[in-house]
């Protein structure tokens, strides 16, 4: 297991998969190990993939400061990957939340992304968030589902704050509840640093004016690939979080939510390397 050190003496673990020009990959949650990715779905096919554990996930060290754990924190983190690894520029990639990671690396540093693909991105960062209405309206597509009757009221509860998460909401987050979905969902809470993940979006994280002032140089190619069924971000959000970059673009997955390299892995994995080998 390879590591380097962060600026601040952290020592944080990235996980090498397949084989071919690098791809580095920051893993969503927020603060989930980068374990729950595997291999996109195929795409360690096609790249090899960099994928970093955030500090105090996986098998990164945990930070003496906790303050660290917020999003804009992290940036440098991913600068200090880039030269470790010994890239000039590099192709990223971010799943979820840790979407606002990426926008802010692209706007701290545009001359080292080459290409940008932000998978089902949190764009907060852009001062945009996903609305309740949104999660909901999106929930209301599955209604012919089997599990919908339980779920649906769940959902809402925990969106508005009435109860806490419950696992009969889960499914909302995969395209398919299959066996696969379920195993990858079970998963979920010992994979996560709870403690980070009330820290990644705390007060101070973004400033959403400066950082589309910055992204206004950026040249590289950015793909926001959002699933069609997804509450978060839904494809309209999808579509603002693109037209935010000089040169982004927008794909639907058809079918797919949150986990789209889960839900159809041939459809995520052709357009995703169609986007980055152009």
């Amino acid at each position: 297991m390879p590591t380097f050190t962060a600026p601040d003496g952290t020592e944080l673990a990235y996980h090498l998969r397949g084989e071919g020009e690098p791809l580095v990959v920051l893993p969503g949650g927020p603060m989930r190990a980068s374990v729950y990715l595997a291999g996109l779905g195929g795409l360690d096919v096609h790249r090899r993939l960099v994928l970093l554990d955030l500090r105090g996930t996986g098998d990164s060290a945990v930070p003496a400061d906790s303050a660290t754990y917020r999003c804009d924190h992290m940036v440098d983190d991913v600068e200090a990957l880039r030269v470790h690894m010994g890239l000039e520029h590099m192709d990223l990639l971010a799943h979820s939340a840790a979407g606002s990671l990426a926008i802010l690396y692209a706007a701290r540093y545009p001359g080292r992304v080459r290409r940008l693909a932000l998978i089902t991105p949190n764009p907060s960062a852009l001062g945009m968030r996903t609305t309740v209405e949104d999660r909901l309206a999106a929930a209301r597509l599955r209604a012919h589902e089997p599990w919908f009757e339980k779920g649906f009221p769940a959902l809402e509860a925990w969106l508005t704050g009435r109860a806490g998460f419950d696992p009969a909401l889960a499914p909302f987050f995969y395209g398919r509840w299959d066996a696969a979905a379920q195993a990858h969902d079970a998963a979920t809470e010992e994979q996560t640093n709870e403690e980070a993940e009330g820290r990644y979006f705390s007060d101070g994280a973004f400033d959403p004016d400066a950082t589309r002032a910055a992204l206004a140089g950026l040249t590289a190619p950015v793909l926001v690939h959002a699933g069609e069924l997804d509450g978060g971000p839904r494809p309209g959000l999808a579509r603002r979080t693109a037209d935010a970059f000089p040169n982004g673009e927008l794909a639907v997955q058809p079918g797919a939510a949150h986990y789209p390299f889960l839900d159809d892995p041939e459809w995520f994995v052709g357009r995703v390397i169609a986007f980055l080998d152009r």
